[in-house]
This record gives structure tokens, sequence and C-alpha cells, in this order.
């Protein structure tokens, strides 16, 4: 018992550090709660309040710390709560047309053929969302954006579905599912139970090890295999991610990660793909990303 208690205390403290790297300090101060006896992250990111979740106030934030070098760079609209150098790479001779809006245009040919999908009931309730941009953490916006489309199509919540081969020793199938897609990360032997390919790898991983879709890294991204309603984690640096995975509990250890929803592609005149459109609590779904924008990518085409 006991040894099962400082498994699950590793977890929460490590998952209140990573959580906060895709949330404006200001938001931080704002949703500070404490986790109540017997809850786990998992529940507190599937709240009705989009914009809270369980914190400790660090009283930083990650994002003045990227910067970003592109070889060639075109300014696109500003955004005070993107702290990451608002431009993208492309060739001095491309011309880009952007739309006003950027939720005005998507590439998603046939994105409605079947309605009856969860990734489908994802993008339609976004863009018949009056609230876009609800701020809080990016976790706790495409985790609850994720579970309200699962249960309008299935009509229950996806954690009636999660296999029991999930479980591990030290967790149940829902415990599992809530580590992952948090990236709970820790030196403990909990973490280090969970099957190495999904860490890191936050709701892609989650989902993908449920059953309920397939993997896609970044030159399947970045070539076109991505479907609307694809859940996405990506990292800023490749060293944060790998520390990550193999797990880590230090302090001081500030890795920058963000989680959201891809949208559809932006192409240029020649259809290449230049960028995509996401869906985020508002950091960043105001201007296409772009490769240079993170170090690694990682996504789930949703089957379910």
């Amino acid at each position: 018992m006991r040894r099962k208690l400082l498994v699950c205390i590793g977890f929460i403290a490590p998952w209140c550090l990573l959580i906060v790297g895709c949330t404006p300090t200001r938001n931080i101060k704002e949703k500070t709660k404490t986790l109540a006896a017997g809850q786990i992250p998992g529940e507190s990111i599937g709240s009705s309040d989009m914009g809270s979740t369980y914190l400790v106030d660090l009283d930083f934030d990650e994002h003045s710390k990227i910067a970003l070098k592109p070889e060639s760079t075109m300014p696109i609209m500003p955004n005070l709560n993107d702290t990451l150098i608002q431009t993208f790479k492309i060739n001095p001779d491309t011309q880009i047309s952007l739309p006003d809006d950027p939720h005005d245009e998507f590439d998603m040919p046939n994105f409605l053929e079947n309605k009856n999908t969860v990734a489908n009931r994802i993008v339609e309730n976004y863009l018949d969302s009056k609230n876009r941009e609800p701020g809080g953490h990016c976790l706790a916006v495409s985790k609850k954006r994720f579970e309200k489309a699962y249960k309008d199509v299935h009509g229950h919540s996806v954690y009636e579905d999660l296999p029991d081969s999930m479980a591990t020793k030290y967790y149940s199938p829902r415990e599992v599912f809530d580590y992952l897609y948090v990236s709970a990360s820790g030196t403990h032997v909990g973490w280090r139970s969970l099957p190495e390919k999904y860490r890191g790898k936050g709701a892609a991983g989650a989902i993908a090890y449920a059953g309920m879709g397939t993997l896609v890294d970044w030159f399947g991204i970045w070539s076109g295999e991505l479907k609307p309603g694809a859940m996405m984690q990506v990292w800023k640096h490749r060293n944060d991610y790998e520390k990550v995975v193999h797990g880590v509990d230090k302090k001081d250890f500030d890795p920058f990660g963000h989680s959201f929803i891809f949208m559809g592609y932006v192409r240029d005149e020649k259809n290449k793909i230049i960028g995509i459109r996401i869906a985020d609590q508002g950091y960043q779904s105001y201007r296409p990303l772009v490769p240079n924008d993170y170090e690694v990518w990682w996504a789930v085409n949703l089957s379910i």
C-alpha cells in the first residue's frame, strides 16, 4: 500500500509541472486549485470548466524562453499570448494569402462524409462553438473537446471503452490513459511500467494505446497524412521529449510541450503543405503552425 502511495505521489508532482507548458502565467494564477482527496489528474481535465485544472502555482511562463531563427521569415498576425517568435519559414519568392479569420478556410475535403465519427464531431463542435479560445491549459481544453465529441457520438464516456489490457501492475486503464495523456513523467516504476512507445506522446499516445487511432510521426504529419480532428502533441525541444519519455522528476526541469487538435493543412499555390491550422485554447490557433515551430511532432488519426 505504501509503495503504491509513493508511486501515485510521484505522478502528481511532475504532472503539475509539465502541464503548465502551454499556459500563460496569468492563467496559472487565476485558475490555481488543489487536488481533493481521491482525485486524479484525468478527473480534473475532464471537468465541465474547460479552462480549469489542478496546478501548483509555479509562477513562470516557459514560452518566454523559446526562440526561433528561421532562414527566411514572413511576419504574421501578432498575438501577445504567443511568445514564440511570430514568423514562419518560407521561400522568399512564394506568395501566400492567408484569410483574415484563420478559421474561415480549411483544407478539409469531404471531412463530413461520415458525420458519425469522433474526429468529425470534434471539428463540428469547434466550428459551431461561440468560444473557440476559452483560455486555460492546452491539455484541459484538448481533452475536454475529445471527451465531449466521444460522448456525442457513442453516448457514453471514453473511459467505459478503454480495454482492460491497458492496466498495469500499478494503474487501472483509466489511470494509464490519463497519465499518458498528460505525459506525467517520473523516475518511479509507475511511469516506466507504461509502454515506452506511447510515453511522451500525450493525447496521441494515450488514444493510440487504447486502440482508438493510428500514430502519425513527423514525416506523416508533414507529408499530408493527417485527417481533421486528429489529436496532436508537440515538444519544442527533442531533448525535453526524450527526458519525459525516459522519466524525469527534477524540480528545475522546464519542458515546453503543447497539446492541440489538427484542423487542416495550409498549402501554397503549388499545393505544397506549408503549415497546419489547429484548435487549442487560444495560444497559437490564431496562426498556422510550421515545421520549425517544434522539434518533435506526434499525432493520432482517430478510428472511432
